[in-house]
Formats: C-alpha cells, structure tokens, sequence
C-alpha cells in the first residue's frame, strides 16, 4: 500500500481471517455461549484477536473451527477432546494435500515445507 493510502474497509470483507465478530456476536452466530468461546481459546483451539480495548474479535475461519467443536460437544464428546480431534483432522487434511502434490508430481523430492 502506498504511503498516505488508507486501506479499503470493503477489502476486509472477503478476508477469511479478518477477526470483524465481537464475542456476543460470534457466539450468536455459532449457536453457543461466550463461556463456550473462552473456553475453546483456554484450550488453545482457537486464538481470538484483540481490539484496542482487549475485546476479542472471531474471524469466520475461527468461527468455523467453534462450529465444529460444537457439533463434537454436543455429540458428547468432552471440550479437550474435540479440540484434539479438529487438530488432528487438520493435520490430515494437510497430509492428504501433500500426498496429492507428490502424486500428481508438483513437490520435488527435496520440497519438505509445508507441514506436518
């Protein structure tokens, strides 16, 4: 960006991880409590971003990630472990991404980046 430019406020609104929900508004959208979302940053699934204020802010991305560990509390499984399994089913789907690459030839041999 150029000096003196102001960035766009509409250039936010396709970014996946632009933290723009409040915790009330978050919670609302998900279905769930405040109490639900701290309690999924304490165990380290999700890191909300601050305002200026120290409010936290939800990207749709996190919110995604909330949803899902929803689905997985309210199937009874316990908080920590559904944040294990959205750990793991990332690191997955990470795993299969590469495996895909290496089939199809588009990671050299010597290409170790990328995860996992």
């Amino acid at each position: 960006m150029a000096q003196g430019t102001r960035p766009n406020a509409a250039d936010n609104l396709d970014d996946d991880d632009y933290p723009a929900y409040t915790m009330g508004r978050a919670a609302e959208l998900i279905g769930t409590t405040p109490a639900f979302l701290r309690a999924l940053g304490e165990a380290g699934l999700i890191t909300p971003l601050r305002s200026g204020g120290g409010h936290r802010r939800y990207s749709r991305h996190q919110l995604r990630i909330a949803a899902r560990a929803r689905e997985l509390v309210d199937q009874g499984t316990p908080i920590e472990a559904a944040c294990r399994i959205i750990l793991l089913e990332d690191q997955l789907k990470d795993a299969l991404r590469i495996n895909e690459e290496l089939r199809r030839g588009e990671r050299g041999p010597d290409d170790r980046s990328g995860g996992v």
